[in-house]
């Protein structure tokens, strides 16, 4: 599996990152082992989880994580988040100094490593000022228990305002933010990828294949299949499963079989066409669904269905 470097930093990572939001949840300890080593045999080196994960259970992913990674913890790149709520009240959470030392040494214990490799602030704390944070963040790297630094749902000044601070305090910077993008899914694309590109951080996707509607498994005018994600969630179902996301899924799948290829390879193969994509995050439930991903991950869409697509994406897009 193709290695990419994280926007002009030196880590790198492999182009499938594995999204770990189910372990804990929809994932017992024996299937997030089975999934942890199927990744690690299919080549993933980037495990992705947060300690706010799964939504509801905080702090179970990572638990289930470490304890899958074991002795193999060294040949991976470990990357977690801070941030967002850990209990009810919101003491847990935030930007602080205070909070973000605590949040990570729970992190640490949890995972049951020394270090994370990469620490991403979760979503921005308007009540912290983000020299506390970044200094807080820098004080961990310089005492070797977090390597990289990176953000998440951060909008395009809240970006240029922390690698600018960053930059005043002589202070290590973000190297990547982590943002919902697809196909489907293209807002960021306006202002957070040419901010990325011009200060040199890389774009982690989450929800590439937009909750499965990518994967051309879900039809126009039909429910969602029995026992998919959708079908058991009508919130995710209301947010992802619309009319014209189908619709356009329906197009996209028609270009990939014109093109002897399935949809999950144009999702994929979209997404890492710009090196400021070094790696797609994306969840699983089986080794299955991770041997198909990482060949999709190796898809390289040529000039002329890159075209097609561009055609087909912007045939609805807001002028």
């Amino acid at each position: 599996m193709e290695l990419r470097n994280i926007g002009t930093s030196g880590l790198k990572v492999s182009t499938l990152g594995l999204g770990c939001n189910n372990f804990g949840g929809r994932l017992d300890q024996t299937a997030t082992e089975t999934v942890v080593h199927a990744a690690l045999d299919a080549g993933v080196t980037m495990f992705d989880t947060a300690d706010v994960y799964p939504m509801g259970v905080g702090g179970a992913s990572e638990s289930f994580l470490g304890t899958a990674l074991a002795k193999r913890r060294k040949d991976v790149v470990l990357a977690s988040k801070f941030g967002m709520k850990m209990d009810e009240d919101g003491v847990k959470s935030g930007g602080s100094r205070r909070y973000i030392v605590a949040a990570v040494e729970d992190s640490l214990k949890r995972l049951n490593t020394d270090w994370i490799d990469l620490l991403q602030f979760h979503a921005p704390d308007p009540d912290t000022p983000i020299d506390e944070t970044l200094a807080a963040l820098d004080d961990l790297i310089r005492a070797g228990k977090v390597h990289y630094i990176g953000s998440s749902n951060f909008s395009a000044w809240q970006t240029v305002e922390a690698q600018y601070v960053a930059l005043e305090m002589g202070a290590n910077r973000f190297i990547v933010t982590q943002e919902g993008y697809s196909m489907l899914n293209r807002k960021i694309e306006a202002e957070v990828i040419p901010v990325c590109q011009k200060y040199g951080l890389g774009v982690l996707p989450f929800f590439p294949l937009e909750s499965g509607i990518l994967t051309g498994k879900y039809l126009v005018g039909q429910p969602a299949p029995e026992g998919s994600r959708l079908a058991k969630s009508q919130r995710m179902a209301d947010q992802f499963m619309t009319d014209s996301n189908v619709a356009k899924a329906t197009q996209l799948d028609a270009i990939a079989k014109s093109a002897g290829l399935e949809l999950i390879d144009l999702a994929f193969g979209w997404l890492l066409r710009d090196a400021v994509v070094p790696s797609v995050i994306a969840g699983a439930s089986n080794g299955s669904q991770i041997a198909r991903n990482a060949q999709a991950v190796d898809v390289k869409l040529d000039s002329e269905l890159l075209a097609k697509i561009t055609a087909c994406l912007n045939d609805e897009r807001e002028p």
